[in-house]
């Protein structure tokens, strides 16, 4: 069996969340990666597994997109610090997910919903940003090989960066050349795996956590 590759890399980091699952004095937010991750292994796997039987596994994948930007929402809103934004990311938990369910059922009917799968990646590199913003504004200095929020938000920034084209122009993408689809699709499998290896460093990271205070 093919595996796609990029998957032993999220094994690998689901296997270092789980270090953390069960340590106390982790907060919340890094001890979650560990269900998230095992729920996003299932759906590649089941999702490969659809393709391969010639079974379509689209839908199982755009609800997926939802769930992800939903946790990465939950992320930040532990990780960012003054209030106004986490007011706003706070929102963002309850309205991205209108926006994309209303999306798939209703406007981008059994197509990629490249619109809202786009507004996702421009709220995470943006928040990303922020994130940047207040950590290089902080009144002292951080070990950033010991800030575990530092490695994700960088993988997160780089993964949504780079795929915010590749996925904003799908429904033209998708009707190039198979040979185009194969390097994406090669492209892509890098992007996670640089992805994961990040969340695996964060989650290591992760064993000597610091306590940020909010503003």
């Amino acid at each position: 069996m093919n595996i796609p590759g990029h998957i032993y890399f999220e094994l690998i980091s689901l296997l270092a969340s789980i270090t953390l699952f069960f340590r106390k004095g982790i907060p919340l937010y890094l001890r979650l990666f560990a269900p998230y991750l095992l729920i996003t292994l299932i759906v590649e796997i089941g999702a490969w597994r659809m393709d391969k039987e010639g079974k379509d596994a689209s839908l199982l994948l755009f609800h997926f997109t939802v769930l992800e930007f939903v946790f990465y929402f939950y992320v930040f809103y532990n990780i960012i610090r003054t209030a106004a934004a986490r007011k706003v990311i706070f929102s963002l938990l309850f309205i991205y997910p209108i926006l994309s369910l209303i999306n798939i059922y209703f406007i981008q009917v059994k197509a990629f919903p490249s619109t809202t799968y786009s507004l996702g990646c421009l709220l995470t590199v943006g928040i990303c940003i922020y994130y940047f913003y207040e950590l290089f504004h902080l009144p002292s200095s951080v070990n950033l090989l010991r800030e575990p929020a530092f490695w994700l938000c960088t993988g997160l920034m780089f993964y949504y960066i780079c795929s915010f084209p590749l996925f904003g122009l799908y429904s033209l993408l998708y009707s190039t050349s198979n040979i185009i689809m194969k390097n994406i699709s090669t492209i892509l499998m890098v992007m996670n795996a640089l992805l994961y290896t990040l969340f695996t460093v964060a989650f290591l990271c992760g064993t000597r956590v610091r306590k940020l205070h909010y503003k």
